[in-house]
């Protein structure tokens, strides 16, 4: 693999400082690649551009921003498999992940928003005096999107297209653990020659790129995902710059499964939503709770679902749980573990770290981890351990799951299996969460038409649909006036007479 560089006006360009930081393969733990450790100047030198394409790019057509944003998904599409094999490479996720989902959904973004921008229509309304007032949306100027590891170019799109596509010029800062995508999408946007100054992607850690994103005072808007404590200081600086702010933040998720569900789909449910992506994912389920008189068969049933899941090489097309994506994140995982046999939970299965034999013998593997026995308000399970380990508990009562889930402040998503109407009722009525799915997890953060974002310590703002467009524009009001409504008002214009008044006079 090259070496990654800034895209910066359709330029290749290391960082101004010539400083680096190491690009590290999970799988193996071997470094094969650097990044530039950019700093303000870097970002500096991305606005500039930035700003001198904005007065183009904003009054270019939709059709045209729609052509652009289309032509840019072909060029993902047609190179698929690079770009799949370098996520894989970049995160540690299994190969078979990155070539299904990541990649796809990414492509996905870009053509929904090219898409979306060619049906946008105004809001209009008339008032009892005749009076047409409209809104219009108008593009915010440069703004920053700072994307997360988990999911490198699929998070990245969920920003940047809507961003494009509104008519903004973008300066994006992906994660620095995972930054090759990125640079992928930066030899595309060359290869397609993407209007020069337009999109622009600036390597380097947070503390130093990210926070001189941040606080640049050009940047109208500030797009982030990541983890709770970054998105408050983000949000306190936008807040005193009074920029427009919107943050997909953390969330400790819940799967309610009521004793009525079907066993195999809640089952493989819990699983999926607990283990995809080996955990790191904000919308895993990363606690469950299960109705009493069913709790010995399920947690015995997703014991053995949970032990049959294959961990191995990314690469490799059978391997269903990958490596995490880095030691110190691998360590941090393991410490909860640590911490959940003190709290007094008991391990159903995993709880160690996983060697890989083969070029995977030094990679960053943990297995995937059940346990029970913990009580509801310890750190286990309320805090974000963001990796594949998932306490399970029982309840007796709908109202005792409703109490669990409010017990840490705000989920992201919430999930559940089985429950008739008025169950359901109850605990969406008794719960605040992004999003819910019913017998099924992790499904609106694959919807680009629905919104999706956090409550509270969750996030605020919206992604996806036409909310996710809103978060990229302004609404200017239009209030307007016809001629004969003004004559009218200046009492140029005689009182109106039935036909019979007329009539009579004549």
């Amino acid at each position: 693999m090259s070496r990654i560089q800034n895209f910066i006006n359709s330029r290749f360009q290391d960082a101004v400082s010539g400083e680096t930081l190491d690009v590290v393969e999970p799988a193996t733990g071997a470094r094969y690649t650097t990044a530039p450790a950019s700093s303000y100047a870097d970002i500096e030198a991305a606005f500039q551009a930035a700003s001198a394409a904005f007065k183009a790019w904003s009054t270019t057509p939709p059709a045209k921003r729609s052509f652009w944003l289309n032509r840019l998904a072909d060029a993902i599409e047609e190179n698929l498999d690079a770009f799949a094999q370098a996520e894989s490479k970049d995160s540690g996720k299994p190969i078979s992940v990155a070539q299904t989902v990541d990649i796809p959904r990414a492509i996905a973004n870009f053509r929904f928003f090219a898409t979306a921008i060619l049906q946008d229509a105004s809001e209009a309304y008339t008032d009892v005096s005749g009076r047409i007032n409209f809104t219009v949306r108008h593009p915010l100027g440069v703004v920053g999107c700072i994307s997360p590891w988990n999911l490198p170019l699929y998070l990245f799109s969920w920003k940047v297209a809507p961003a494009l596509a509104a008519g903004n010029c973008v300066i994006g800062k992906p994660s620095e653990v995972t930054p090759y995508t990125a640079h992928l999408l930066g030899e595309t946007l060359e290869k397609i020659d993407f209007p020069a100054g337009v999109f622009n992607i600036v390597h380097g850690h947070g503390p130093e790129a990210g926070a001189a994103l941040v606080a640049h005072p050009g940047i109208k808007a500030i797009s982030f995902t990541g983890g709770t404590q970054t998105g408050r200081l983000i949000g306190e600086q936008a807040g005193r710059d009074l920029k427009k702010v919107s943050l997909e933040l953390g969330g400790k998720n819940p799967t309610l499964v009521f004793a009525d569900a079907d066993l195999d789909e809640a089952v493989d449910g819990a699983a999926r939503a607990a283990f995809s992506n080996q955990g790191q994912i904000c919308l895993c389920g990363s606690r469950i709770l299960v109705e009493q008189s069913i709790y010995p068969q399920f947690r015995d049933a997703l014991a053995a679902r949970v032990r049959s899941l294959h961990v191995g090489d990314p690469s490799e097309a059978m391997t269903q749980v990958g490596a995490l994506v880095s030691a110190a994140h691998r360590d941090k995982v393991l410490s909860y573990i640590q911490l959940a046999k003190d709290e007094g939970g008991h391990i159903l299965c995993g709880g160690l770290s996983k060697i890989v034999e083969g070029r995977c013998e030094k990679g960053y593997f943990v297995a995937p981890t059940l346990l029970d026995g913990l009580p509801a308000d310890c750190r286990t399970n309320q805090e974000e351990i963001f990796g594949p380990v998932l306490p399970i508990k029982t309840y007796k009562e709908v109202s005792e799951s409703v109490d669990y889930i409010n017990s840490k402040d705000r989920p992201l998503g919430l999930y559940y299996f089985g429950g008739d109407d008025k169950e359901k009722d109850y605990v969406l009525n008794n719960t605040t969460s992004g999003g819910v799915t019913v017998n099924d997890v992790i499904s609106h953060i694959q919807m680009e038409d629905l919104p999706f974002g956090g409550v509270g310590p969750s996030g605020m703002g919206s992604y996806h649909g036409y909310d996710g467009f809103k978060e990229f524009s302004h609404a200017k009001a239009v209030y307007k006036q016809t001629r004969f409504n003004l004559m009218k008002l200046a009492g140029l214009v005689p009182p109106y007479k039935k036909k019979e008044e007329k009539a009579n006079t004549a």
